[in-house]
């Protein structure tokens, strides 16, 4: 999914208040509210960045190379500490890496069939290795908060259309527990969600017209949400901070906000269906919906009062602000590779 002016990835830190913008021409960090860059990596240090993983509002960063000018290999990640100006850790691994996901306890590296986990950031030793199905996509995701009673890890289980849900914190006590199965999908998965606390998962097949919203804990179906009814790619799927919302982007251009806490407020669509795991469910549809550049890719996150912010591929940022009755209004928009730090001047 590479974009305009050089852009090869977009990534949300675990408060969605900055992003990494990953690039051939380096790394660039931006601060969401206001919109300011606030840390600038030219390529001379370390060559074109294919994945960026920001540890919350910390000095550190976990990078993989990527691009056409890469200094770094693409089976390792290294951590960069932006306070001593240096790489403090690298790791390297037999293949290419998909993703790469940062708790303030743990480090978590996808591959295209494992997921291996390690303690962080000090001693940085490996707890434990995940086989998956192929997953070139990387997919995985975990829960971020400190105070979440499971860090639960959601991965594509072995089954088609079906997740893992794996309690890291387990692996702390020595003890694993095994890895419970949520049978998602008819088809292939092509997107996961898990709200901070890990209570929540959501999921969507490669179809991209419903999003499920799943009960962790007893692997129940909550909410079946109705992105459309043509297929769609979709990039990203977004909870709120306070899990009370759900957001969707899509290669249709298409931003879809849902309502989680409140369902009433999404509209409801006039027919009914059986659901696929035989029993009657009534798929929503969005309470909100706003347009970024089509067949743009774009992350998502929530900002401040009912806002939701895209930031795309084409080097564009988008602010909406959205009302309980559906109404959805454009508060800011911006070219953020066009907003220079402060320094530059």
């Amino acid at each position: 999914m590479s974009g305009g002016r050089g852009i090869l990835s977009l990534r949300f830190n675990q408060d969605q208040g900055c992003f990494t913008c990953c690039m051939e021409s380096g790394l660039r960090i931006y601060n969401v509210e206001p919109l300011v860059e606030q840390a600038h990596f030219e390529s001379d240090l370390m060559g074109s960045i294919g994945i960026g993983e920001m540890l919350w509002r910390t000095n550190i960063i976990a990078i993989v190379g990527g691009g056409s000018k890469p200094k770094y290999a693409d089976n390792t990640v290294l951590i960069y500490d932006d306070q001593a100006k240096k790489f403090v850790l690298e790791i390297t691994f037999t293949g290419p890496i998909k993703a790469v996901r940062l708790r303030r306890d743990k480090l978590i590296v996808a591959l295209q069939r494992e997921i291996h986990v390690f303690s962080f950031p000090v001693p940085t030793r490996r707890l434990l290795t995940l086989e998956t199905r192929d997953n070139p996509k990387g997919l995985m995701e975990v829960a971020t908060l400190a105070t979440a009673n499971k860090q639960l890890l959601a991965f594509p289980g072995h089954k088609i259309g079906s997740v893992q849900l794996v309690d890291l914190g387990a692996t702390d006590s020595g003890s694993s527990s095994a890895p419970a199965t949520l049978t998602a999908h008819q088809g292939a998965l092509a997107c996961l969600a898990v709200n901070p606390s890990g209570t929540m998962v959501a999921t969507a097949s490669a179809q991209g017209t419903l999003v499920r919203v799943w009960d962790s804990a007893r692997r129940q179906l909550l909410v079946e949400l109705r992105r459309g009814s043509d297929p769609a790619t979709l990039y990203c799927i977004t909870f709120s901070r306070d899990s009370e919302f759900l957001s969707v982007s899509s290669d249709k251009g298409t931003i879809h906000i849902f309502a989680l806490k409140d369902t009433h407020l999404n509209r409801r669509s006039t027919f009914s269906k059986m659901g696929f795991l035989g029993n009657y469910v009534e798929s929503q549809w969005a309470l909100a919906t706003f347009t970024v550049p089509p067949e743009c890719a774009c992350v998502c996150a929530f900002g401040a009062k009912n806002s939701v912010i895209a930031v795309c591929m084409d080097g564009t940022f988008h602010k909406y602000v959205f009302t309980s009755d559906g109404n959805c209004n454009r508060e800011a928009y911006d070219v953020f590779l066009d907003v220079c730090n402060d320094d530059d001047f």
